[in-house]
């Protein structure tokens, strides 16, 4: 790092802490006793206009451990409930991060900057409020992954040891995370107020939430309906965009789902390897609630716990609005495959729509289904198997399955469906499906591999290499064919743990 005197990194206009009192606990974090820097996220430093020098700068250190408050920031701990696996808490909040403020970047649009490790707040429940590397280091993969792949997300601008053991089932080595973001407002900040009766607040807060997300909800009839739908809409796309790319959650508690629509709280979630609906990775999941399957039904179900907190706000006639909201809630599945149908068939190279697209669709996933195919690979090698002259793309693809002959069947209806779509040659398809079909994702082990390099022998190469293979998911990268490779069938079941 280099010595710089205190400058601003941020230009902040802090409009939760000043339009919203009462959301929160003004706090400050704890010392780092003795900091240094892990990673910095140099692309995202600069959407936030900050120079490299100020973000390798002593002073940018002592803010990302929460040491120093930055120029301009109001350190907050915000207030939220949740449902955690079906069971309702009260009051959850930030138990182990605080919200600095809110940066405005480049393009002039405004991101939360959070950090999340610095220590115990009024809402840690007990909890020590620290983070360790292996976690940190984690949400910085995973969250710089999913932006790769252009799914909404928190972003990770800088990961920095404390210089402390954390103590979890061992002790730890302890890290902070600067967590980048639209916003921190969940399901869960509205059941705060909800289940205390505090109604003007919830409209406060919806129309705080129009003002900064939806604008365009402002102009409508009814302004908190037209937020729900659109937060609806966001959210079937979100979880859409997940199912696509294999992405398990593993914890979509209503805390964990954001208004803005954006993925956040990267603990035990994972990308599936062999496709299978029921697949958890999350050792606390015991019932596979949150299974890759489940997640849409889970998306409509936090969504409903939303639709509850918004009642008095959307008509004084309590029967009429909860006839409004479930009318829109009831809308979900048919949003959710909407959106889903449209990825679907980019995945497998169709650009226009057919009513029968999704019989097509659901019977592959059929054919994929009890067979061990890697999600990720079938979907590459199907790109060099869209004409039955692509012999050996056919035979690779095929290669995948237990029982080749289960997609047999399957392959001729998808070319023909190509072949009607429009005339575009072999190539053409390869290339438009190698776009949005990722080669590099998480995969369980190399993450796995990467974090036990940092944690146990201080050695962040691993980590580097990862995240600069995921930086370019769609495009193949010489001598990087490992990491492109499931882990063998005979590894150990994978399992991820929550990291609190």
């Amino acid at each position: 790092m280099t010595t710089q005197a205190a400058t601003s990194l941020f230009t902040f206009d802090n409009t939760y802490a000043r339009d919203l009192e009462g959301f929160y606990v003004d706090w400050q974090a704890e010392e780092a006793k003795a900091p240094r820097v892990l990673a910095l996220n140099y692309e995202l430093a600069e959407e936030l206009g900050i120079p490299k020098d100020a973000l390798e700068s002593d002073n940018a250190l002592s803010v990302f451990a929460g040491n120093t408050p930055a120029v301009g920031a109001v350190n907050i701990a915000q207030a939220y409930a949740g449902h955690q696996f079906g069971g309702f808490s009260p009051s959850l909040g930030d138990g182990r991060a605080l919200l600095l403020g809110e940066a405005i970047d480049t393009r002039g649009e405004r991101r939360d900057i959070q950090l999340k490790g610095s220590g115990r707040t009024p809402f840690s429940r007990g909890g020590d409020g620290k983070a360790a590397v292996g976690p940190v280091l984690r949400e910085y993969l995973l969250s710089e992954a999913m932006h790769a792949l252009s799914i909404p997300t928190t972003r990770a601008l800088a990961a920095v040891a404390t210089g402390e053991l954390v103590f979890r089932e061992t002790a730890l080595p302890g890290a902070i995370l600067t967590r980048v973001a639209a916003s921190h407002i969940r399901v869960g900040t509205f059941q705060y107020f909800a289940v205390r009766k505090e109604w003007p607040k919830i409209r406060q807060l919806a129309d705080y939430v129009i003002k900064r997300h939806y604008p365009a909800a402002a102009g409508a009839d009814n302004p908190t309906l037209a937020l729900f739908k659109a937060v609806l809409n966001a959210q079937a796309r979100l979880v859409a965009q997940w199912m696509t790319v294999g992405f398990i959650h593993g914890v979509m508690n209503t805390d964990n789902m954001t208004i803005s629509g954006e993925t956040i709280d990267y603990g035990p979630c994972a990308f599936m390897d062999r496709y299978d609906p029921a697949t958890v990775f999350s050792s606390i999941d015991t019932q596979g609630r949150y299974a890759y399957g489940n997640q849409p039904a889970i998306a409509q179900w936090n969504l409903a716990r939303f639709a509850e907190t918004l009642i008095t706000a959307v008509d004084e006639d309590q029967d009429r609005a909860i006839e409004q909201l479930t009318g829109i809630l009831n809308g979900f599945p048919k949003v959710y495959v909407g959106h889903w149908l449209d990825l679907m068939r980019a995945k497998i190279g169709i650009v226009d729509q057919h009513d029968a697209d999704l019989d097509l669709i659901n019977d592959l996933f059929g054919a994929l289904e009890g067979q061990n195919v890697d999600y990720t690979l079938f979907f590459r090698h199907l790109s060099s198997a869209s004409a039955p002259d692509q012999v050996d793309g056919t035979e690779s693809l095929k290669s995948l399955f237990d029982d080749p002959s289960a997609i047999e069947t399957w392959l001729p209806r998808w070319r023909e469906r190509l072949a009607g779509s429009e005339d575009r040659s072999a190539s053409d398809i390869e290339n438009r499906m190698n776009a949005v079909n990722p080669i590099y994702i998480p995969r369980n082990h190399k993450v796995e591999e990467a974090l036990a390099a940092a944690v146990q022998y201080d050695d962040l190469g691993p980590f580097r290499k990862l995240l600069a293979v995921l930086k370019s998911p769609f495009t193949e990268q010489d001598g990087c064919e490992s990491f492109a490779k499931p882990a063998p069938l005979d590894a150990a079941p994978y399992q991820t743990f929550c990291g609190t």
